[in-house]
């Protein structure tokens, strides 16, 4: 008995055990604030890439007023020394009265080219305003910019509404967050933004628009099945090491957890959505990034987990989000629309601190306690 006790000892000590990720730096900094580093009223919905150069590149909606849809910019800082030190906010793309909504970065490393998705709104109008359904003119549009040069310039805008918004949808809406990259052999390369539609009723679904051709031409995906009790909305995936494409997205209707999905072919056909009960869900959009390891990749999942938006609640999966290992409780108190990205021992959050004015940068380290 003695003999098997110092055995089972010595293989907890060689077992590299996880230590709890932690927050670095004593304060947040305010990389977006209204009425001080923006002369919008209001700002919102972060969105947080980090390109292959190593540049982070952030974008939010700096609006006129504190509502959803009120003439909405999108504006951006950088970083490149992982989120230490940003630039000065300015505007990337404005469209006058109109709104811009839901921005949504991707990178071609291959290229060097980075996307911002974002949905565009008439102005005066709103999500629930009684719009046109599909590509009518005075409709929503789907809208996409592009920076060949770390965020420093951008595109005029590409118009893809007659590509992917679908016959029966009032708006459409990518992410917020970011879309990915596919990294397995079947579909090396493909770029994948994940979306949701409404249509005429205020019923949502969730789909992916997706390019093999380093964004040049972007497809439809079919929706993820659900059922009646169980609606999906803002939404973010993440590709395993097999390939399989995992769907995570906030209710709109049902339980309160959230919901996901999964496909086998890039984003094309999606598995019926369920609930995924390690995930409380307060209808709040959530971020998820995959972070590689060597010959291991993990997902991490962040979202208010508290009674409202409240408690910032990290998550580590180590199979592709079939299961959840680890749950660490990090921004405690208010807390609600996020994104992440992979920096240098860790990740980088921006946030919201559930406030329309201002928008928070924090770097999370997540070293293991005992090497890898």
């Amino acid at each position: 008995m003695e003999r098997l006790i110092l055995l089972l000892a010595a293989l907890a000590i060689a077992t590299p055990a996880f230590a709890q990720p932690t927050l670095v730096g004593d304060a947040p900094v305010a990389v977006f604030e209204a009425k001080k580093n923006l002369p919008h009223a209001s700002v919102r919905i972060p969105s947080l890439l980090r390109t292959k150069k190593g540049t982070l590149i952030a974008v939010a909606e700096a609006r006129e007023k504190a509502t959803d849809q009120a003439g909405n910019d999108l504006v951006i800082a950088t970083s490149r020394d992982d989120g230490v030190n940003w630039s000065k906010p300015r505007v990337a793309y404005d469209q006058g009265k109109d709104s811009c909504n839901n921005p949504t970065l991707v990178e071609d490393e291959l290229i060097g080219r980075v996307y911002l998705f974002f949905q565009t709104f008439p102005a005066g109008s709103h999500e629930f305003g009684g719009l046109p359904v599909g590509d009518a003119p005075e409709g929503t549009r789907i809208r996409v910019i592009a920076s060949d040069d770390e965020g420093v310039s951008w595109s005029r805008p590409a118009d893809l509404t007659k590509d992917l918004k679908p016959a029966d949808a009032v708006t459409t809406a990518s992410g917020p967050g970011i879309g990915i990259k596919l990294k397995s052999l079947r579909h090396a390369g493909r770029l994948v933004i994940p979306f949701n539609s409404q249509d005429k009723k205020k019923n949502f679904v969730n789909w992916v628009a997706y390019s093999d051709d380093g964004g040049r031409t972007w497809h439809r995906g079919g929706n993820v099945p659900q059922d009646g009790g169980r609606q999906l909305n803002e939404v973010q995936v993440a590709e395993a090491r097999d390939g399989t494409l995992y769907l995570n997205s906030r209710r709109w209707k049902g339980s309160a957890f959230r919901k996901v999905a999964w496909s086998q072919d890039g984003g094309q056909t999606w598995s019926p959505a369920t609930d995924e009960a390690a995930q409380p869900d307060p209808t709040c959009q959530a971020s998820l990034l995959r972070i590689d390891d060597g010959a291991k990749s993990r997902f991490y999942f962040l979202n208010p987990a508290g009674k409202g938006r409240a408690n910032g609640t990290l998550r580590r999966s180590d199979d592709g989000g079939k299961t959840w290992t680890q749950s660490t409780l990090l921004f405690p108190g208010p807390f609600a629309y996020s994104s992440m990205a992979p920096v240098k021992g860790g990740l980088g959050v921006l946030y919201e601190p559930n406030s329309n004015t201002t928008v928070l940068y924090r770097r999370v380290a997540l070293e293991t306690a005992a090497g890898r």
